[in-house]
């Protein structure tokens, strides 16, 4: 058979090119297959799903993805998933803050006393302005205990006679209740606020007795 040398040449490379056009390709085709991404997520009604895109809920669903050996490569958290690991998380942030906290308070601790009698000192001067205020309340309620009283008396003679006791007397009966009910309160208010105080100074002494005890 005869042969163009002449044309032989050029055909012969365009062939080849066209070749290994072809075989690139393919290859880059296998590799593409081979990089695809699958995704295995669970639906609504605990069915397992394989697809080769993500289903529109997979931010909420979560899942994973998977390349074609089945190796997963990377995986989304669900909506319930990432909401516990963030109250996770906010847990541990408060624990930490509350440790801190309380590490703090345990050198102002060391640092302000030295013995837990000084500890009984501090605690007796801080009861010690509630204990005056309640001295105070209850002269003054003496006091008007017996304005009360005297009170009481006199409009109770008045209708006793039949007559009608006149806001000079009314208007003092009620201004004299109402303060009676006032130092009531604020004695309460105080023997109150001197259990918190000994709760406190208790709980401060258990807690240097803690710290300086030694082994």
């Amino acid at each position: 058979m005869q042969t163009d040398n002449k044309n032989y040449g050029p055909w012969q490379a365009t062939a080849q090119r066209m070749a290994f056009s072809v075989l690139a390709a393919a290859l880059l085709l296998t590799a593409g297959m081979a990089q695809a991404a699958m995704y295995r997520w669970v639906d609504g009604s605990g069915r397992v799903h394989y697809t080769d895109t993500p289903p529109t809920t997979y931010q909420k669903s979560g899942g994973a993805e998977m390349n074609r050996q089945g190796l997963v490569i990377k995986r989304t958290q669900s909506e319930a998933q990432r909401r516990a690991e963030a109250e996770r998380l906010a847990g541990q942030k408060q624990i930490q803050a509350e440790q801190q906290k309380q590490a703090q308070f345990d050198r102002a601790l060391t640092q302000t006393y030295t013995t837990e009698a000084e500890i009984d000192l501090a605690r007796d001067r801080a009861l010690e302005h509630h204990k005056l205020v309640i001295r105070g309340a209850q002269t003054r309620a003496e006091a008007v205990e017996k304005n009360l009283a005297d009170l009481r008396n006199r409009i109770a003679n008045i209708e006793n006679s039949g007559r009608t006791a006149g806001p000079g007397l009314t208007e003092p009966l009620a201004q004299a209740n109402r303060e009676s009910q006032e130092l009531k309160r604020t004695i309460q208010n105080n023997e109150e606020a001197m259990e918190k105080v000994r709760g406190k100074y208790a709980a401060d002494k258990a807690r240097f007795h803690e710290l300086t005890a030694k082994p």
